[in-house]
């Protein structure tokens, strides 16, 4: 009985071992087979510094940061004895995707750098020189003097599946090499003034150093570039992002060819569906980009389309959600001619337009003040508005709409402040155009009290949807 025991534990203890192994990636031969690939990269540039009592470096000596800045930043004004002009260098990841010297990058990586050293696993050196950038989606694409290079393999992002394992190499703080393992956290990113890029998140550990450098999947292909972390210290805290290859060599495709990316545009301004916005518009779900404004004489206005329309599908493809626009249409070919598909009043239509193309964002800020004393009542929104002089309605070249005077009684109401103007009241799909004060009473006067409102606002020069959950019972204050 005993050896009968002896023997069912160690069979146990077997399939144990087994299945931990089983379950337990090894990164060995990826790493061996990939890492020469991943090269080092360092900058120089020459910096005229201003003022004469500049600290050193912005960590206190007792923060792991500090030793990196001081190794690799060591001339920094407000040391005494040290000139005023001095070299900043900064160290980055790329990889090479051509045997003849084109390497991946960060944008910001290589950004205003007066010499590029490249550093290869086997120690050899070159210096690099820029073919293009791109700072909209951070890719940059080098160039070495070499032949006969190692190159990754280039995977398919489409294929990755949350939970994935995935490992990336790079130089976080200047050791050359290194190796960190995670798994995809999600998929499809969007982060903030960052509209073209669907980033994969992770938790593979990037730190400074890893930018530029590849993620790789367990098939020991580059599916991303690792480009930005998500951190309230300056070092990993779990998150980062790393851009989709695929995008990645749409880029430098245009940079080689072109030096330079061309981007698709079609002229609006858009938002996102909410539930209350999808109800609004008489949706069935919240998706979709909602149209706030549309630019006078852009493709967008030549092909008809208007400020309240939901824009469906584009070329085909689903538009989800508004930050699905952005990327499609600016991979779409200025010149080309598609098919949008909106929804407007409760039906469904098609329009085709020509793609014009991207210009460099302008900032514009501007606001109207009435230049008469307001009714100083507050209406069902809790809101007090006057009419727009006819003064203001020629400076933002719109027929009627509402200046918003003040806001009160309700905290829900943050989104709207003094000095918006609204222009409309989208109700069942209806985008309804206010031109008085008493026809804004009569239409807030149909609403429940749970009633969900949504406005279109102007703001300066740009047009938002504001949805406001609730009104008061009557007018007044």
């Amino acid at each position: 009985m005993k050896q009968l025991l002896v023997a069912f534990f160690l069979t146990v203890s077997s399939v144990l071992a087994q299945a931990d192994s089983r379950g337990l990636p090894d990164f060995t031969e990826l790493v061996e087979r990939q890492g020469p690939a991943v090269v080092n990269i360092s900058t120089t540039q020459s910096v005229r510094s201003s003022g004469r009592n500049a600290q050193p470096f912005p960590f206190d000596e007792s923060d792991p940061m500090y030793e990196f800045f001081r190794r690799f930043i060591p001339r920094q004004p407000g040391i005494p004895g040290v000139p005023r002009d001095y070299e900043s260098r900064s160290l980055g990841s790329g990889f090479v995707i051509s045997t003849d010297g084109y390497l991946l990058t960060n944008a910001h990586v290589v950004d205003s750098a007066d010499e590029i050293l490249v550093r290869l696993t086997d120690k050899r050196e070159f210096k690099a020189r820029v073919i293009g950038t791109d700072k909209r989606t951070d890719v940059a694409l080098i160039k070495i003097e070499a032949t006969g290079l190692p190159t990754v393999r280039l995977g398919d992002p489409g294929g990755l599946k949350v939970g994935e394992w995935v490992i990336a190499i790079g130089s976080p703080f200047g050791f050359e090499n290194s190796v960190t393992a995670g798994i995809v956290s999600a998929k499809g990113r969007s982060l903030p003034q960052e509209n073209y890029v669907p980033f994969i998140q992770t938790d593979t550990a990037v730190n400074p150093g890893n930018s530029g450098g590849p993620l790789f999947n367990m098939k020991g292909e580059v599916v991303g570039i690792n480009s930005q972390i998500y951190s309230r210290s300056g070092g990993f805290m779990g998150i980062s992002f790393a851009i989709p290859i695929d995008v990645a060599m749409e880029i430098q495709a245009q940079l080689r060819a072109n030096g330079r990316v061309s981007r698709g545009r079609i002229g609006v301004v858009i938002q996102e569906v909410t539930k209350e916005l999808a109800e609004s518009f008489g949706l069935s779900k919240a998706q979709g980009a909602a149209v706030n404004a549309v630019e006078k004489g852009g493709p967008a206005e030549k092909a008809g389309i208007e400020a309240g329309d939901v824009i469906l599908r584009f070329d085909g493809k689903t538009i989800g959600s508004s930050s699905d626009l952005p990327r499609i249409v600016g991979s779409t070919k200025p010149g080309s001619r598609v098919t949008i598909q909106i929804w407007r009043k409760g039906a469904i239509r098609d329009v085709s337009v020509v793609i014009g193309e991207i210009a460099e964002e302008k900032v514009a800020s501007r606001s109207s003040r009435s230049a008469k004393s307001p009714d100083r009542t507050a209406n069902r929104l809790g809101l007090v508005v006057s009419e727009l002089t006819a003064e203001q309605k020629r400076e933002l070249k719109v027929n009627g709409g509402l200046l918003i005077e003040d806001v009160r009684n309700n905290a829900a109401r943050v989104d709207l402040r003094p000095g918006d103007v609204i222009l409309a009241l989208i109700t069942r799909g209806e985008n309804i155009e206010i031109k008085s004060s008493d026809q804004f009473n009569r239409l807030l006067a149909q609403f429940d009290k749970s009633a969900n409102v949504t406005l279109l606002v102007r703001r300066g020069e740009l047009q938002t949807f504001v949805t406001i959950k609730g009104l008061t019972e009557r007018r007044g204050e």
